[in-house]
């Protein structure tokens, strides 16, 4: 098959705006199977002469050449061995031999093409664990054919995992877990001990509805469907894992189950994920869960939906040019935009997105290849969903594939830290259409989706360390119309930001400055969300008063060319509009633009807001005409601009 040619086709025939993907049943698994070929015929040019390491393009990493280089070599080798295990063994393209050449001179202390090795630095720890996952899952054709040198050479490498107390408390986890169950698989060293700690430690994850946490802090992102939920399902099959397993199964699944439901409805009609959170240069391995979910064969969704989500998810990046038009994925989102990358991000980076072409470990005729698709949740209907755990509404709606989340409680924080906002975590919005501003400004004064206090400079504040006060759905009163609402409370705060400031995803660290107390409830109904926002009190002392004299209201970030409408509208308060406009803030495009709203910061007065992102192509009129709400007390009472009514209590 000709995937470039049908890539290229398939792009010329969209026009701007339209939120369709890959047409039902266009993404077979012939077309899945192409894409993988190219990707792994793509990067061959760029292997070492044995095939230890694979140094793609692009600048050197922020670890260096060499964890490049075996970062390139074990993400690819994920996704050869999905096409090998879901092929039986079959083999015309001569991955295994290929791969098995590069373990053997990877492993090599004395070779030339050796690999860094777990002890030498910390990436090799994360690479470790997908070779480790590849060769259980392709034993019969690689690990049973390698030479016994070869194979004391692999147990040595991997050998350094056991007893290593170095691994982070976060999804890292697993790769010390998966490591040493497929060394005892194998005869090798190991540790009962760390692997029940290991087990424990991702249990501590566990959040309401099936969600996962990467760590203590309030991480939610897509780790928790690339990693948290991924790993317990393959690593349930692995051979060293059967008795550890068997008495998680049945609540992995179930955990894995009730995460689904909720991240179905996270995917755009035109099949984007969220933007949001780091590592977002992993692009299509955001389709990881739903193979994950057919795999596992959870109950609640058919396997033809499971399908659905991962092709709309794959086919949003092929149709709009990743990988590029030399069959390689660069650090960016659809094309390359190397701001997207954290610092631990190199050239083979993206490659953790051969994680999203997991189905094709399973062979043809299983069921999420033959049972018929069926549509994404905002392909049904308009969707406006509570998901607990991170504390977002969730609304999608039909008419323009659109799906929102109002943030309430995520933050890569903990409830009380005073640090700085990261725009990848801590802002009110993220929505599958929009990119929250990325630029090193944005990082230390929060410009989209935000409620902030603004000083004279200009400089807003941060929410980071917010308090949760609410997330729900409104029960209507007879004749009103269904919504949601989340509220948070934060004392905000500006942050000086220290001079070593880490490029992991979360925000700034720093001295903290005190601005005042915010109290900031979203309803949420279709593309409209009403923003009701008080300043509770301002931090003691005239000076710093009279420097948070503005209350500012920030909306959705668009880009020239979108096709969307953001709009920040004043309903209660006195408020005067501006819009910020910035280049090179978004891997969408230039002409980034924010709408605002300044009003006065009153303490103890509600004002309000109303926050609008919808389609303005073929979509209807994305006018605000209409829109109101009164407060009374404790009671908010919402007109929206259809006409249609909501009455809310408000903290």
């Amino acid at each position: 098959m000709d995937l470039a040619g049908a890539t290229r086709e398939v792009r010329g025939a969209r026009p701007p705006g339209h939120h369709a993907v890959s047409g039902r049943s266009r993404w077979d698994r012939g077309r899945w199977a192409a894409l993988a070929d190219t990707m792994l015929d793509s990067v061959r040019p760029f292997a070492s002469p044995d095939g230890s390491l694979v140094t793609l393009p692009g600048p050197a990493g922020g670890y260096g050449r060499a964890v490049d280089g075996l970062e390139g070599y074990a993400r690819t080798f994920l996704l050869a061995g999905f096409r090998l295990a879901g092929e039986r063994g079959a083999d015309p393209h001569g991955y295994a031999e290929r791969y098995a050449a590069g373990l053997a001179a990877g492993t090599d202390p004395r070779h030339p093409e050796r690999w860094v090795r777990l002890s030498e630095h910390g990436q090799a720890k994360v690479e470790a664990a997908s070779i480790a996952l590849v060769l259980d899952l392709t034993r019969p054709w690689i690990w049973d054919r390698l030479d016994p040198a070869v194979q004391e050479r692999v147990v040595d490498y991997l050998a350094e995992a056991v007893g290593d107390d170095t691994y982070p408390r976060i999804n890292w986890v697993w790769f010390r877990l998966v490591v040493q169950t497929f060394l005892r698989s194998v005869g090798g060293p190991h540790s009962l001990d760390e692997m029940a700690a290991d087990l424990a430690t991702h249990d501590s994850f566990e959040r309401a509805d099936g969600w996962m946490s990467d760590g203590a802090e309030r991480a939610f992102d897509h780790y928790a469907g690339w990693a948290l939920h991924l790993y317990p399902t393959l690593w349930a099959r692995m051979a060293g894992a059967a008795d550890l397993a068997a008495p998680r199964r049945e609540r992995d699944v179930a955990l894995l189950d009730r995460f689904l439901q909720d991240a179905v409805a996270l995917v755009g009609g035109d099949g984007s994920p969220l933007v949001q959170g780091r590592s977002l240069t992993y692009r299509f391995a955001a389709a990881a869960p739903f193979w994950v979910g057919a795999m596992a064969e959870v109950p609640s969704l058919p396997p033809g939906l499971l399908r659905r989500a991962a092709s709309a998810v794959v086919g949003h990046f092929v149709e709009r040019g990743a990988p590029d038009d030399d069959g390689l994925l660069r650090l960016g989102w659809h094309h390359a935009w190397p701001r997207l990358a954290q610092s631990y991000s190199g050239p083979g980076s993206p490659y953790w997105a051969s994680k999203g072409l997991l189905g094709l470990a399973l062979p043809a005729d299983h069921p999420a290849w033959t049972a018929p698709e069926e549509p994404l949740p905002v392909e049904r209907g308009d969707e406006l969903r509570v998901v607990r755990a991170p504390g977002w509404v969730v609304s999608g709606t039909r008419a323009d594939g659109v799906v929102r989340v109002v943030n309430h409680g995520t933050d890569h924080a903990r409830e009380g830290d005073r640090t700085g906002d990261s725009p990848l975590y801590a802002r009110l919005g993220y929505s599958t259409a929009t990119c929250p501003w990325l630029d090193d400004d944005s990082w230390l004064s929060p410009v989209d989706q935000s409620v902030s206090l603004v000083d004279a400079t200009g400089r807003a504040t941060h929410r980071t360390g917010m308090t949760t006060l609410e997330v729900g759905v409104v029960e209507p009163a007879a004749g009103e119309a269904e919504a949601a609402v989340a509220a948070s409370r934060v004392a905000a705060h500006w942050v000086l930001p220290a001079e070593d400031r880490q490029g992991h995803g979360s925000g700034a660290t720093g001295d903290a400055v005190d601005a005042g107390v915010l109290t900031v409830v979203s309803v949420v109904r279709g593309p409209w969300e009403v923003r009701c926002v008080r300043a509770d009190a301002l931090a003691a002392g005239a000076d710093c008063a009279a420097t948070a004299a503005r209350l500012r209201v920030s909306g959705w970030p668009t880009v020239a060319g979108d096709g969307l409408s953001s709009v920040v509208a004043p309903l209660l308060g006195d408020g005067t509009g501006g819009t910020t406009a910035r280049d090179d803030v978004s891997p969408l495009g230039e002409g980034a633009r924010v709408p605002w709203v300044d009003l006065p910061a009153a303490p103890g007065a509600w004002a309000a807001c109303l926050v609008a992102l919808r389609r303005s192509d073929g979509s209807g009129d994305p006018s605000t005409h209409g829109a109101a709400v009164t407060v009374d007390g404790a009671t908010a009472v919402v007109v929206w601009p259809d006409g249609a009514r909501t009455t809310v209590r408000l903290p």
